[in-house]
């Protein structure tokens, strides 16, 4: 018995880690740390500016319904639109609804909508009409996303950071 407490009286002075230890592993944590946060940093940013892309294209499905639901005709709002709430396309207005109907854009949170309407033109007895829809979001790089149906195709960058350009 008295054997079996020495081996245990001296297998305790092996117990513990030493302060140097210690000390690697919080400057290991610390160098983690370190690359991970402006790594997350750059996704946030990514993240926000995918939303004003995805903004920019939302509102362009939304018009484009919109012009097929009212005889072919665009939203009738005369002046540039700057919105950072959902707002319908009818008059402007930014009254909260629980749910978005027909006629309404959405935006994400962060995100600053332009809609430009375009001048009309008479091409061959029909009226056609052209728009800009433009968006950017506070939380990300500033990068402006634009759609100009003039043009067609995609969802396009704008070389200036300014929203004042999409007009």
């Amino acid at each position: 018995m008295q054997d079996v407490i020495n081996r245990l009286r001296t297998k305790k002075a092996d117990e513990g880690f030493t302060l140097i230890e210690l000390l690697v592993v919080v400057v290991i944590i610390g160098i983690l740390v370190a690359i991970a946060v402006p790594v997350y940093l750059n996704y946030r940013k990514g993240a926000a500016d995918k939303s004003a892309q995805s903004d920019v294209r939302g509102a362009v499905s939304t018009i484009e319904q919109y012009y097929t639901d009212n005889n072919n005709s665009y939203p009738s709002i005369t002046t540039i639109v700057n919105k950072s709430a959902s707002f319908q396309l009818s008059d402007g207005s930014t009254t909260a609804q629980s749910t978005a109907p027909a006629g309404w854009v959405t935006l994400s949170d962060g995100s600053l909508l332009t809609y430009v309407p375009g001048a009309a033109s008479t091409t061959g007895g029909s009226q056609i009409a052209t728009y800009k829809v433009c968006a950017t979001n506070s939380n990300g790089s500033g990068k402006v996303y634009a759609y100009d149906s003039a043009v067609g195709g995609s969802v396009k960058v704008l070389a200036s950071k300014n929203m004042t350009t999409c007009a």
